[in-house]
């Protein structure tokens, strides 16, 4: 792997541009985790057989469920990559004007691709576009997740935290130009670190008590703790369940402070809402992964199983999702920014998690994983349907009487949408797009036959069988009480009328764009304004197209002939539709979350 990319490095260096090298990264990139999802899967079947394999001297582990989550946090980044892999609109002819300027068709392999460069609609790309070390930090925070699903040992549990967040707290402020994405990441920054060290005293105090950093020792000292409760007179003070209770408790509040569970939430409305939206969709579904399922071995195998009765570290997480649950409902009503209503649907969302995580029965832990898998990819739908609909509202302005309120908003260019009031009437802009958007939102709300209905189901089934009959009612009221704004956003979205028009820049005009070439080396044919074919001389790949007359080639396109790039479409299709088709295939997840949890309580 690390030969290829320095191959695939070497070659983006020396064939590209400075603006196009960022894309060309990216691409790469995914080409990297699409390698490491093979080699991921190719090594599955021995992690199963095996029941789990240590390496490196116990620092790390791998089990069927470490691999599994391996593979899913390598599939949803290179889907996050996507978004600046490519560019986000594309030119589609539509009319026999238009189709006379091409020999080729647009979606040939061999067909020039058209890129805008002297309009402000298609070059009004955002800075992700321009950065190239982004990919780079990217793949550092996933090495970091993926380590830390792995983690065997409290001191490779620190440094894989570590590692995650310095490129979370880096990849926060990569946006150099804004002031809001580099307060956000500043703020992430000390609040982050204020939460490591929260870990770090968990884990040292782990150390004072055990004399050991490895997590099977704490496993061991736990089923002695239970023992110590029958037997006190036989057994040392230290292995009293009270220290590693404290120790552990401590360490998970460093934890839930890094996924932003209540009551230490506070801050990722703010960083969300501040930093651009593409970055947010990584940073809202990547780390959470990996530390929940960090939280899912170590509950499982520190919990009291003697003494359900007696404090445990683990009704600190029981506590966290209750607050979480009333919280990401309650505080999400009085949102009109909608990254900030997304931070505390996801808090809302945690509590759900945090429930099934505390529980640890058979039961709980396949709804957990469930759970966990379809809220990442519903989560990720709607972050990338907000990206798309920021893209298709480029051409349009709002009227005068909305105008200082929609278009004076800040940083506006790295997150067009951040008003919920700006998705107003967009069915009748983008009727598919809207109903994607729609779908996803009444997955969060938990409506059948969407998977979001299911995963709620299996949670609330596993609590009320463990017990907790209280958790179950608040956890249902919560989600009624959430539903609200969500169907605010689908009310204003189907049921107003919208307050843009088309700029007046590009209303009824004809838009002037050049030809870039992505083909081999050729001469075609193309044509001025007054259809006269003239000849065209190719002067290579990524090379802008000139005249025989030296001079600039150029195309004429409609307002209309500007659509939404088949790369966004694509990835909101299939995730669309893996929301709303769930109920044909329910089998795929619902048995893989059943193998996985008979397998962590049968090893």
């Amino acid at each position: 792997m690390a030969v290829f990319s320095i191959l695939f490095l070497l070659l983006s260096n020396a064939v590209t541009f400075r603006r196009e090298k960022s894309i060309l990264y990216s691409r790469e990139t995914i080409i990297i985790l699409l390698c490491s999802c093979f080699i991921t899967s190719n090594n599955l079947n021995m992690s199963f057989l095996d029941k789990g394999l240590g390496l490196y001297g116990g620092l790390l582990h791998v089990t069927p469920i470490t691999h599994v989550f391996h593979l899913f946090l390598f599939l949803l980044s290179a889907i996050i990559f996507l978004l600046t892999a490519f560019y986000p609109r594309k030119l589609l002819p539509k009319d026999s004007a238009y189709t006379d300027v091409l020999p080729y068709s647009i979606n040939s392999v061999y067909s020039p691709f058209i890129f805008i460069y002297d309009t402000n609609l298609i070059n009004k790309m955002g800075q992700q576009f321009r950065i190239i070390e982004y990919p780079l930090i990217i793949l550092f925070t996933i090495i970091g997740g993926s380590f830390l699903v792995s983690a065997s040992d409290i001191v490779s549990i620190f440094l894989c935290i570590e590692l995650q967040s310095y490129g979370l707290y880096l990849l926060a402020t990569i946006y150099r130009n804004s002031e809001l994405s580099t307060s956000a990441g500043l703020t992430y920054f000390l609040l982050g670190g204020l939460s490591s060290c929260l870990i770090l005293l968990g884990t040292s105090l782990l150390y004072a008590n055990s004399g050991t950093t490895s997590l099977d020792g704490y496993y061991i000292i736990t089923g002695l703790s239970s023992v110590a409760n029958e037997y006190a007179s036989t057994m040392l003070d230290w292995y009293k369940p009270f220290y590693l209770n404290i120790s552990l408790l401590i360490m998970s509040v460093g934890f839930l402070f890094k996924i932003s569970a209540a009551p230490f939430h506070f801050w990722s409305p703010d960083v969300y809402d501040a930093i651009p939206t593409i970055v947010t969709t990584f940073v809202a579904i990547i780390p959470k992964i990996s530390i929940l399922i960090f939280l899912l071995e170590l509950v499982h195998y520190t919990s009291n199983f003697y003494f359900v009765f007696n404090f445990t570290w683990t009704s600190g997480l029981l506590f966290s999702s209750f607050l979480s649950l009333i919280i990401g409902a309650v505080l999400g009503l009085t949102q009109f920014r909608i990254k900030r209503l997304f931070a505390y649907s996801t808090i809302s969302h945690l509590g759900f998690i945090l429930l099934a995580l505390s529980i640890n029965s058979l039961e709980s832990v396949q709804a957990f994983i469930f759970y966990l898998m379809q809220y990442s990819i519903s989560n990720l739908n709607a972050f990338v349907l907000l990206v798309s609909i920021g893209f298709s509202l480029y051409p349009f302005t709002n009227k005068d009487k909305s105008k200082i309120e929609y278009n004076n908003l800040p940083d506006s260019n790295n997150s067009p949408i951040q008003l919920i009031t700006q998705l107003k009437g967009y069915f009748d802009l983008n009727p598919v797009i809207a109903l994607s958007l729609a779908i996803t939102l009444f997955s969060f709300i938990g409506i059948p036959p969407l998977v979001g209905f299911f995963a709620k189901q299996m949670v609330l089934s596993a609590a009320l069988d463990s017990g907790y009959v209280f958790l179950t009612i608040v956890a249902i009221l919560t989600s009624v009480i959430g539903a609200v704004y969500y169907l605010n956003i689908i009310k204003q979205m189907f049921f107003d009328v919208h307050e843009y028009k088309v700029n007046k820049k590009y209303a009824g005009k004809t838009l002037q764009g050049s030809i870039q070439c992505h083909s081999k080396p050729e001469t075609i044919y193309t044509s001025n304004a007054l259809n006269t074919y003239k000849y065209i001389n190719v002067l290579g790949k990524g090379v802008l197209l000139n005249y025989a007359s030296n001079k600039a080639s150029h195309i004429y396109f409609k307002i209309d002939n500007v659509v939404l790039s088949s790369c966004l479409a694509i990835i909101i299709s299939i995730l669309t539709l893996m929301l709303l088709l769930f109920i044909f295939v329910t089998n795929i997840l619902i048995r893989l979350s059943s193998v996985l949890a008979i397998i962590m309580f049968n090893p």
